[in-house]
């Protein structure tokens, strides 16, 4: 790992973090885009776009697949050959070309942010300190069972070690910032309650290794009152166990098949910023018009920050119920947190301990450290719910009932249910709220 010296000294500034808490402050929903481009210009020309859109925004640099699996050698070639990659290649480009990538763009006004996917994310995490970026995301298991099969104790070890030393730039006269991915596991048919302790338990992990500013993650799924009902126990939960911790929620547009027709595109993300301003989330990370056929370009990027920047303006906050503890998604993800705890003070062997039981087990992930006992379905109103809950510590809560099973036939159905709903919805003209189901008080 990287030193932290003086010759990566930061300028004092107040961080990802607490900027974005400042904007939500003022009652602002910040919006980010899912950016990264391998030439530098076109990057550099996507963070000045990002950052001069009509929206409240944070700035991205995301990463190449070579770079998240470690195959610097594959993002050189293509670097020299000039083929592009996915992604920006952080590790690759000389550290002065990714300086006057940032120069003038990136201020504490407008904070940039690495995202990656890498279950060994040191070299990551090397190349982005000695840049002074101080935010990034990731997690121990989001970052490991669903990209490859890198075992769980080795990317547990790797993110223990890295978050240790990202964490002490906080010396350096920024605070880091990093954002656990545990919410958005699979990306789909992972029921919320699992989402919200996933996130809470790798909030709890970079917090044991030093982190004090912190985001927790929910990707939208299928049906809008149950996402606020997740949403919700998701911040019950950070109250109560991050009490020393600068948090706050980021809201994902949902990250499974995604619609065919704008229109419906634009009313996934419609929901997905109204469900950020209901419950009260920060920050959204937003999808746009092309997700389901390519990767978007500026434009298009922009044109979706804006929107959903509108989307939010317009709508007006819900009081907050007297208790975000009354749900049964609150139940189950609380219970699968205290399990998980009470198998190890250190939570990276809790983590590995959970897994190893079954007591956290992520349906269709296969993953070789994943039991894959547990199953998944959607009920008749669109909600995400347990068709087998294998080990999970989830039997005071779950009654066996009589529900379908679960074919390769209903798996590939259900996977495309919000795409079909919100092309059909656009089609017919109903309320955007409506995808996924009427929220819920």
């Amino acid at each position: 790992m990287t030193r932290v010296t003086e010759r990566h000294r930061l300028p004092a500034q107040e961080g990802f973090g607490a900027f974005v808490r400042s904007r939500a402050a003022e009652g602002t929903l910040v919006v980010q885009p899912r950016m990264g481009f391998s030439d530098p210009a076109q990057m550099r020309a996507g963070l000045a776009a990002t950052r001069d859109a009509d929206a409240p925004t944070v700035g991205t640099l995301t990463l190449d697949s070579y770079t998240r699996v470690g195959e610097l050698a594959a993002a050189e070639n293509a670097l020299r050959q000039g083929i592009p990659l996915n992604g920006y290649p952080i590790v690759s480009h000389p550290a002065a070309t990714t300086r006057s990538v940032l120069e003038g763009v990136q201020d504490a006004s407008f904070p940039v942010q690495v995202r990656h996917g890498s279950s060994r994310p040191g070299h990551i995490v090397r190349a982005l300190i000695g840049l002074g970026l101080d935010a990034t995301e990731g997690g121990p298991v989001s970052y490991c069972l669903p990209y490859g099969r890198t075992p769980l104790a080795d990317s547990v070890t790797a993110w223990q070690e890295c978050t240790a030393v990202f964490s002490r730039l906080g010396v350096l006269g920024a605070e880091p910032h990093m954002e656990t991915f545990g919410g958005c596991m699979m990306g789909q048919l992972c029921p919320p309650s699992q989402l919200v302790a996933l996130s809470v338990l790798e909030a709890l992990f970079f917090r044991e290794y030093g982190c004090r500013s912190i985001s927790v993650s929910y990707a939208q799924q299928t049906h809008a009152g149950q996402d606020e009902e997740a949403v919700r126990a998701l911040r019950a939960l950070c109250e109560v166990l991050l009490p020393d911790v600068d948090w706050h929620v980021v809201v994902y547009a949902y990250m499974g098949a995604y619609p065919t027709t704008e229109a419906g595109a634009c009313r996934v993300l419609d929901g997905a910023a109204e469900l950020a301003v209901r419950t009260g989330s920060e920050r959204l990370i937003v999808k746009t018009v092309a997700e389901s056929r390519r990767i978007p370009t500026i434009a298009e990027n922009v044109a979706a920050l804006e929107r959903a920047s509108r989307t939010a303006e317009a709508c007006t906050p819900k009081a907050f119920a007297a208790a975000a503890t009354d749900s049964q998604t609150y139940a189950e993800a609380l219970a699968l947190v205290e399990a998980v705890r009470n198998l190890d003070a250190d939570p990276g062997r809790a983590l590995r301990r959970a897994f190893a039981r079954g007591y956290l087990d992520i349906p269709y992930c296969v993953h070789p450290d994943n039991r894959g006992r547990t199953r998944s379905l959607l009920d008749d109103d669109g909600r995400l719910c347990w068709a087998d809950i294998g080990s999970l510590p989830l039997t005071h809560l779950i009654r066996p009932g009589r529900r379908r099973e679960v074919t390769a036939a209903s798996l590939l159905e259900d996977l495309s249910h919000l795409r079909r709903k919100a092309d059909r919805d656009a089609v017919e003209g109903s309320s955007p709220t409506a995808v996924g189901g009427a929220p819920q008080d």
